[in-house]
């Protein structure tokens, strides 16, 4: 694995040599929110940022995307594959919480019998350069707690550490390493104790929540009280769903126009009265209380029984901007003494 040392003064100079290469997207302050977009003037990156508001998940599975577009002709339908090609991008600042997310997201979108051609495409056709933690970046973080690290390179194609003056690189993957040039060629002195940094970074991450130990509770409370108090709360206004680096429910529609029409993949959510009604008007989930249960039970119990991992990195989004304050690790916490 390549390394390399950069100083912490050359970043704008960095990002410049990378946005000859490809789109750079990073982290940037707009209007009091950190928000993840293209990079124009490599000063306007935020410098100081808990982490983006929004989850850059949105670059490989858009909030809206068209899917296909048909038109009536006299002959009958003709169909359009609405992709285009991709062109090579970069993220730029990605904390290591949403870097995981994509590999959580690979295991839904990108699997060996079947496989979502527009996520893929995507995901190809994007390099990932990580921002370690070294220092706690929220009081609402616990990525710890799902076995991950706030220096860890679990989907990063670069991670970098910082250090203070100067940031250590680790060069990954191959899609890393094509870029090895743009970081020039200071390499790390041995006497660097990279090892300590990302120990004593893990320590100070205060988080104690059993989000793998709650599934096997979870396989027997179906029916218990428990999702009944935490609905009782709960405004259905999809916040934390759509602010999850791991949600990825989405609705399919069709708009059209005189003979002209598109097929439309848009973001949805579960916990949407309209997300499970059916066409016969019987909806299986008509309360919050059973849209709340979903909620926990995908992220907990449903995609551990089909990935054997958690739908979480700890991100602490939700926890963040709830607007009645409901906390996911409380609700883990509940679970496990059940």
């Amino acid at each position: 694995m390549k390394k390399r040392l950069l100083k912490k003064s050359g970043i704008a100079e960095l990002v410049a040599k990378l946005a000859k290469r490809a789109g750079v997207f990073a982290p940037v302050d707009n209007e009091g929110n950190t928000l993840f977009q293209k990079v124009i003037d490599a000063n306007s990156i935020a410098k100081q940022y808990v982490n983006s508001k929004d989850a850059p998940k949105g670059f490989f599975f858009p909030h809206s995307e068209t899917l296909m577009r048909y038109k009536r002709t006299d002959k009958g339908m003709e169909l359009e594959d609405d992709q285009v090609a991709q062109t090579k991008r970069i993220l730029f600042g990605v904390r290591p919480c949403d870097a995981r997310s994509f590999e959580l997201l690979d295991l839904l979108f990108n699997q060996e019998k079947y496989s979502d051609t527009y996520f893929v495409s995507k995901r190809e056709n994007t390099t990932v350069i990580v921002n370690a933690c070294v220092e706690p970046i929220s009081k609402n973080c616990f990525c710890t707690s799902l076995g991950l690290s706030p220096t860890g390179s679990a989907g990063a194609d670069i991670l970098m550490l910082d250090l203070g003056e100067e940031i250590f690189v680790e060069f990954i993957t191959p899609k890393g390493e094509a870029l090895l040039d743009c970081f020039g060629d200071m390499e790390p002195s041995a006497t660097i104790d990279v090892q300590a940094v990302r120990e004593r970074a893990a320590t100070l991450v205060d988080a104690s929540v059993p989000c793998r130990e709650i599934k096997t509770t979870l396989d027997n409370i179906y029916e218990h009280p428990l999702w009944e108090s935490i609905a009782q709360k709960c405004l259905a206004c999809g916040t934390c769903t759509y602010l999850c680096p791991t949600c990825h429910c989405f609705d399919i529609s069709d708009e059209v126009k005189g003979d002209d029409g598109a097929r439309i993949r848009n973001w949805d959510s579960c916990m949407f009265p309209l997300f499970t009604k059916e066409t016969s008007g019987h909806n299986p989930r008509s309360t919050q209380k059973a849209r709340w249960r979903q909620r926990t039970m995908h992220k907990f119990k449903y995609f551990v029984d089909n990935f054997n991992e958690v739908l979480c990195v700890g991100c602490g989004r939700c926890v963040a901007y709830c607007p009645v304050n409901i906390d996911i690790r409380e609700v883990v916490k509940s679970v496990a003494k059940i």
